[in-house]
């Protein structure tokens, strides 16, 4: 998962720098840690440097020490998120790691307490549908409270992550090169891959993406339509067994080359969440009529799906070109359900 780790407490060094703030923060906090010896905590080194820390714990029916209590049957605890931001959207990747937790917990609620002086932190989670619901604690301890309801479509891409309303958006299959795909979607990468090829980048980290192509068509792109990812065959391997539907991403915008007034403006938009270095985009600029595409990756498929099975199973052609096409509503609700993503759909209408 992209240099992030599941250890147990007591793997881990109470005594790394990277804690203090936290001790200054929370009295109690080393005593708290050490209770803690046995349970998980998702973290991050960089150059064996810790840079992120994620603890994450599922309670029941209510919570009671934040003012107003919480009710649901399922409630997720971000009991502890803390991030040393150096510039390569790490925060976005532990945000992916919170609501795929929540997904497979199916938990109704998730919450998290937030010190009102950590605004950088704040300004991530409400990006992503948490919002101010209450406080917790008193005097210089008094924290904020953001709460996420997990079964709630508002029709803002980012704040419903990983949620997809698929009610009367439209489907497409867009391809991606080998190259060019796990290292933008590291969630999708193969098991023949080497796990190697991911590093910790900004277009690897984030939840948004930026896919550079000149494509007829894709232009026609609209905000919330959804996009299923098709990783190309091999050099040299045939298309029918190794080219793969992988992912489910949801478009937040189209912008044709001609929108930029120069090639810093288009490299300027498209750089921190693209897979593409400045050759490789100045490159796409000077062929001319190139399109950047901006989207969130909501799913890694849990079952790929093969060119063959996608073709004789789902039903899509096998004379048309494979680039980019529309899908129809049946052929996308097979490929949700054989790639078992499913229940991130919410069809509000």
């Amino acid at each position: 998962m992209n240099n992030i780790s599941h250890k147990t407490f007591a793997e881990i060094n109470l005594q790394d720098s990277f804690f203090q703030s936290l001790r200054a923060d929370y009295p109690g906090f080393d005593e708290w840690f050490k209770r803690k010896s046995n349970q998980d905590a998702f973290v991050q080194y960089v150059d064996e440097k810790l840079v992120g820390f994620l603890y994450l714990k599922v309670e029941k029916l209510c919570v009671e020490d934040v003012t107003p209590p919480i009710y649901a049957d399922r409630i997720l605890k971000v009991g502890t998120f803390k991030i040393d931001a150096h510039g390569t959207k790490m925060g976005e990747q532990f945000i992916k790691i919170i609501m795929d937790y929540a997904s497979n917990e199916k938990v109704d609620v998730c919450y998290v307490t937030i010190y009102e002086k950590h605004k950088t932190l704040i300004d991530l989670v409400q990006q992503f549908g948490f919002e101010l619901y209450g406080t917790k604690g008193e005097g210089e301890y008094i924290e904020n409270v953001y709460l996420k309801r997990m079964n709630i479509i508002t029709g803002d891409i980012k704040k419903d992550f990983p949620l997809v309303d698929c009610g009367t958006v439209k489907k497409y299959l867009l391809s991606i090169y080998p190259k060019y795909h796990s290292v933008m979607f590291p969630d999708s990468i193969l098991t023949t891959e080497n796990k190697n090829i991911i590093t910790d980048v900004s277009y690897t980290n984030s939840i948004q993406k930026v896919y550079v192509c000149s494509m007829g068509q894709v232009e026609s792109l609209k905000y919330g339509d959804i996009v299923i990812i098709y990783r190309t065959a091999e050099y040299g391997r045939s298309a029918e067994y190794s080219a793969v539907a992988t992912s489910v991403c949801v478009v937040e915008e189209v912008k044709k080359q001609d929108e930029f007034l120069s090639f810093e403006g288009f490299y300027n938009y498209v750089s921190k969440y693209s897979v593409f270095d400045k050759n490789d985009l100045r490159y796409w600029f000077n062929r001319g009529e190139c399109k950047a595409i901006k989207m969130t990756y909501n799913a890694a498929m849990k079952k790929r799906i093969v060119r063959h099975d996608l073709i004789e199973e789902i039903g899509l052609e096998r004379n048309q070109y494979w680039g980019f096409f529309e899908l129809t509503n049946e052929q996308f609700q097979k490929i949700v359900h054989r790639g078992e993503v499913n229940k991130i759909f919410v069809d509000k209408n």
